[in-house]
């Protein structure tokens, strides 16, 4: 039998955060709209920001269909398995949003994924998702799997650009600006970091 939780918090945030894979599934409004479903890995690039919050970090890629539902509707489902252990699978479903790098929240969100590097992986957005209803179910049908190590071919592969030169990547690709159903997706060009708050004025020394 599922069980639905209150909050994100004790054996159930400790079991999503070991896990080194997740999903997400969003859908334009549009009743013949397309429904997307991404993987999501990259150890540390996933954080649980309180009881009722969780984020991840969204790297380049060649399109940016979850980007373009949440900016229409909001709505998300995380979902996690496990590939070892005990059956289980849990989904978390909510409301979520792009945080760009032009957000005055990102750097703040940003120290929460001390885990990882986000400079070679072409970071372009924080997503932020509210759950709204957490539940698990059994997972008898799920086969167990073995993690060995992350793939490094993602940062090889953008480690080499820069902003200018992401954005004109980006701009090449026929869904990023614009999901399949013409939706609005990734601002480009690709807007700059958040700057960083001034440093308080040092105190002025009597001579």
């Amino acid at each position: 039998m599922g069980k639905t939780y209150e909050r994100i918090d004790g054996r159930l945030r400790t079991f999503i955060e070991e896990q080194p894979l997740f999903f997400t599934a969003t859908a334009p409004l549009s009743a013949d709209g397309t429904i997307n479903l991404s993987p999501k890995g990259l150890k540390g690039s996933f954080a649980v920001l309180d009881e009722h919050t969780v984020a991840y970090l969204d790297f380049a890629g060649s399109n940016a269909e979850t980007v373009a539902h949440l900016r229409e509707n909001g709505r998300i489902t995380l979902m996690w398995c496990a590939f070892q252990g005990p059956p289980n699978i849990v989904r978390v479903h909510g409301r979520g949003e792009p945080v760009f790098r032009d957000d005055p929240r990102f750097q703040e969100l940003l120290a929460h994924f001390p885990d990882i590097d986000p400079t070679p992986h072409g970071l372009r957005a924080i997503i932020v998702v509210h759950a709204e209803l957490v539940r698990d179910t059994c997972g008898y049908a799920v086969p167990f799997m073995t993690y060995d190590e992350d793939r490094d071919l993602h940062a090889k592969r953008f480690a080499r650009e820069d902003d200018e030169s992401l954005s004109a990547y980006f701009e090449k690709k026929e869904h990023v600006a614009t999901s399949i159903d013409g939706l609005p997706g990734l601002p480009l060009p690709l807007p700059g970091s958040s700057p960083q708050p001034p440093s308080p004025p040092a105190p002025v020394r009597p001579n």
